[in-house]
């Protein structure tokens, strides 16, 4: 019996998703370009873990990797000890566009799509997970509306409902809040985060904004200029308690970045 305990504590403990010294590259008509340099990070369960970084560091690549949609070039991403080598129902991602939902299906039909595609639950089953997670971001009255029927920030509430209903081991989320406009955006963070309060789910979020990150992240991982390298891994300011001085730390390390960027210009 204590044996059995001892092995669960170490499940617990063992990181969700282990990266390691990733590199990652793509060919373009001119060139190769190397997007990432041996990057080294580790999520557990229930983790914020933001990628955060300047346009153009490597972070939605690296997301698109962890994803499953690319290979290393060097390096290795595993999840739940198993080495990521395609796209899987395991990890799903909200993009920041607000196109990402089926136009001609209604809000429940879009939450229940993979559900349905992946053979996960029958169409009963798939119905009730949908609508119980339809409600948990507040759009009960609008599923049986489409698309263009809601606003930017309605379609990324959906797209993040669809994304929670398949349950998966961590949520991908690539600058799901750029496009809105600020009050949206600020609402948004607040409404994510409470529902992160009510299920305590992982997730891996992409942004380049401080305040941003500071604010949803129980955890930080800083990027330097491209190509995207380990700059540091810093607390979020919700576990801090210095939001401000923290803010003025990245803003620091970021402007050092700039100028040394400028130098070798």
């Amino acid at each position: 019996m204590l044996a059995r305990s001892d092995r669960e504590e170490k499940l617990d403990t063992a990181p969700l998703l282990d990266v390691k010294g990733v590199t990652l590259q793509y060919k373009t008509p001119k060139t190769l370009v190397t997007a990432t340099y041996r990057i080294d990070f580790s999520v557990f369960r229930g983790d914020r873990f933001i990628l955060l970084g300047p346009s153009g560091c490597g972070k939605s690549t690296l997301l698109k990797a962890v994803g499953g949609y690319m290979t290393p070039t060097e390096g290795e991403i595993r999840l739940k000890g198993s080495l990521v080598k395609h796209p899987g129902p395991d990890r799903m991602m909200v993009f920041q566009e607000f196109d990402q939902l089926l136009p001609w299906k209604t809000v429940r039909q879009n939450v229940m799509f993979p559900l349905l595609c992946t053979h996960k639950l029958g169409a009963s089953e798939a119905e009730d997970r949908a609508m119980h997670y339809i409600r948990k971001v507040n759009l009960e009255k609008f599923a049986d509306s489409y698309p263009h029927m809601l606003s930017g920030g309605m379609k990324q509430r959906v797209a993040i409902a669809r994304g929670m209903a398949m349950e998966p081991d961590i949520l991908l989320m690539d600058e799901p809040f750029a496009a809105l406009d600020a009050l949206t955006r600020r609402k948004m963070q607040d409404e994510l985060m409470a529902l992160w309060d009510d299920t305590h789910f992982t997730v891996l979020f992409v942004t380049h904004s401080i305040p941003e990150a500071i604010k949803i992240g129980t955890r930080i991982l800083l990027l330097s200029p491209h190509p995207g390298q380990v700059k540091a891994e810093l607390n979020g300011g919700s576990c801090n308690g210095s939001s401000a001085e923290l803010e003025r730390h990245i803003q620091t390390m970021l402007f050092a970045d700039a100028i040394e960027e400028a130098e070798n210009v």
